[in-house]
């Protein structure tokens, strides 16, 4: 397995990772973190001292605009210098300046929150990780080397103490090797953390693809109120006027006759032809529901429904109509369930709007045991809720009984 950072380098076999680069990459690391830091203590306060020196003229803002920028710099540095110890390159998380010239740098740069983040990550290394660079490189290599040159500078003690002292310092320079490792895997990991690229143009997309996914069910929504008007004004008004015709020649043909028994065939027809119709507006869009709100909707989808419902629904007024559409076909949807797979005697149906979201609950007294992959609609149900960001819980144990709880958010 390649070892790709000092943190999995530890994990090699001693002797492979004595022989290995990793500790001498760790002591490189660690080293130029403490001299960097300490660099930019220095220049930070030359900065900040120049911008308060010049502060009574224009031109001392441009010392605080560079502190703020130094920030840059380290962190290009640090990127650079972290491939000491994890070989997966940092990518750099700036945008290049749309136009050529130090001002529009600058400006590009103080909007970024790459730059603030850089800046906070050089106080880090300013004020704590550098001390502690320092204090661990020191140690590491300070108290061994005192064991190891014992005998060159102590002249009162015996070689007999001191030989042996200086044979111990030896493998404590060996041991050492393994915290220098885990505090430069460490160190890195957390420079890492601050200066990785973050998804902020991610979240502008995912705000675009919310809104553009709104838009869409807003323009289907529309798209089914069209279709629904031209079915209603047109197709259904031909066809209620075909029935009435076949109806009146029904009358005038003499009962029995062959032309008689045909024109009441195709009455008939005609007549389960707009019961056909009408079922399907209502699934397109149900007439009731524009003219009259969810709550008479609702009232008429379980009048129709093959079992009791009682409906329990309490608004305070007429609600978005993407709301009051996605609301409706979950009653509509959920009924059919019951309807179909639960053997329920009587369901329940009740809704409220509570703190903003519109909360409706369908409940049952069936078997239970709903299950969404078992293809009872309960995935398009979902989906069609997630489409207005709302949420979809179900309760369906074993025996019953069966409830559904969706929270549409209401806007405001």
């Amino acid at each position: 397995m390649p070892v790709r950072n000092a943190l999995d380098a530890l994990t090699l076999r001693p002797t492979h990772f004595l022989r290995s680069a990793w500790p001498w990459r760790s002591y490189l690391y660690l080293t130029g973190g403490a001299l960097l830091g300490f660099t930019t203590i220095l220049a930070v306060l030359s900065l900040l001292v120049a911008g308060i020196a010049l502060s009574i003229v224009v031109i001392g803002v441009a010392g605080y605009v560079a502190t703020v920028l130094a920030g840059v710099a380290v962190g290009r540095l640090e990127r650079w210098r972290m491939r000491l110890v994890d070989v997966e390159p940092l990518p750099d998380p700036h945008r290049p300046a749309p136009g050529a010239g130090l001002r529009a740098w600058v400006a590009l740069r103080l909007r970024e929150p790459a730059t603030w983040r850089e800046l906070g990550y050089t106080m880090l290394s300013a004020m704590v990780l550098c001390w502690m660079d320092a204090i661990v490189v020191a140690g590491a290599v300070y108290f061994p080397m005192i064991l190891i040159a014992g005998p060159f500078y102590i002249d009162d003690q015996s070689l007999a103490l001191t030989v042996p002292v200086a044979v111990a310092g030896v493998p404590l320079l060996v041991i050492m090797a393994y915290p220098v490792t885990a505090w430069a895997g460490a160190r890195a990991a957390m420079a890492r953390a601050i200066l990785a690229p973050r998804i902020e143009g991610a979240d502008v997309k995912l705000v675009e693809v919310t809104r553009s996914r709104a838009r869409l069910v807003d323009a289907f929504e529309l798209e089914r109120r069209r279709i629904e008007r031209d079915l209603h004004d047109g197709a259904q008004q031909r066809l209620v006027a075909l029935t009435m015709q076949l109806g009146m020649a029904r009358l005038e043909l003499p009962a029995g006759s062959p032309a008689g028994d045909q024109v009441a065939t195709a009455h008939e027809l005609a007549k389960q032809a707009l019961t056909e119709l009408r079922e399907l507006i209502r699934g397109v869009h149900p007439k009731v529901l524009t003219d009259r709100g969810l709550e008479a909707a609702v009232g008429e989808v379980a009048g129709t429904a093959p079992i009791p419902v009682d409906v329990t629904v309490r608004l305070p007024g007429r609600l978005p109509a993407t709301v009051e559409v996605t609301a409706y076909f979950v009653v509509v949807e959920a009924l059919t369930n019951v309807a179909k797979h639960s053997g329920a005697r009587r369901a329940a149906v009740t809704a409220g709007v509570d703190g903003g979201r519109l909360v409706l609950e369908v409940h049952d007294d069936g078997h239970g045991g709903a299950d969404p992959a078992g293809g009872s609609g309960l995935v398009g149900l979902a989906d069609r809720v997630a489409a207005v960001d709302g949420a979809v819980a179900i309760s369906s144990p074993r025996g019953g009984p069966t409830r559904l709880r969706v929270e549409i958010p209401v806007p405001s």
